[in-house]
């Protein structure tokens, strides 16, 4: 009865095409973008603080990290021009925000098709005590090569407790398909002030 069972599961798996041979296993890997683990790219600006660095990503991706007056964008591409070229590299949101230096790469056995990061969005309307405006907290989903690099969700991390596990589900279910330019950025789960911040126009 036990190799009879074991024999017809083989089979189902087989015929499903999910046997170990073609499964592709969808989990995460992480990486650092803290400037120690990065390379910098020329010397910081003096006239406006602009920098920028190039950080090791996941099957021979970087990671390209620009600041300019107090904005990020972040990008994914074989070196530091190809990142520079995406539209990711070109999205800024309008408040003044920060990334988050731990990356966490969805990928589909080797290959990564899509990038997880936590991102802080300065909210002007909600001052700290030395007038500094506080931060609200969002994750952002990217998609990545094969095709345009650009971002596919947002998740607001205040609204959502479980806002890690709905931009995994983003990421899986939507970042491979998604059309660059084409295709609006999702909002997932529970707006918040996260999100509207940053899709301030």
């Amino acid at each position: 009865m036990i190799r009879t069972a074991t024999a017809g599961l083989a089979m189902l798996l087989m015929c499903s095409g999910l046997d170990r041979a073609d499964a592709q296993f969808v989990g995460s890997k992480y990486t650092s973008t803290a400037p120690k683990d990065c390379r910098q790219i020329g010397k910081p600006s003096e006239l406006d603080g602009s920098t920028a660095r190039v950080c090791k990503g996941k099957d021979g991706l970087v990671v390209l990290i620009a600041e300019d007056d107090l904005r990020e964008v972040v990008s994914v591409g074989r070196n530091r021009r190809a990142a520079a070229e995406e539209p990711a590299a070109k999205g800024w949101f309008a408040p003044f925000n920060s990334s988050e230096t731990t990356v966490e790469w969805r990928a589909a056995g080797t290959h990564p098709f899509a990038m997880i990061q936590r991102w802080h969005i300065a909210d002007g309307t909600d001052p700290d005590q030395q007038g500094r405006p506080n931060t609200k907290v969002m994750l952002v989903v990217t998609r990545l090569p094969p095709g345009p690099v650009c971002h596919v969700a947002y998740v607001d991390a205040i609204a959502n407790p479980n806002s890690n596990e709905l931009a995994r589900q983003a990421a899986d279910n939507f970042a491979r398909s998604f059309r660059c330019g084409k295709d609006e950025v999702k909002i997932i789960g529970a707006g918040g002030r996260a999100v509207e911040l940053a899709t301030m126009r």
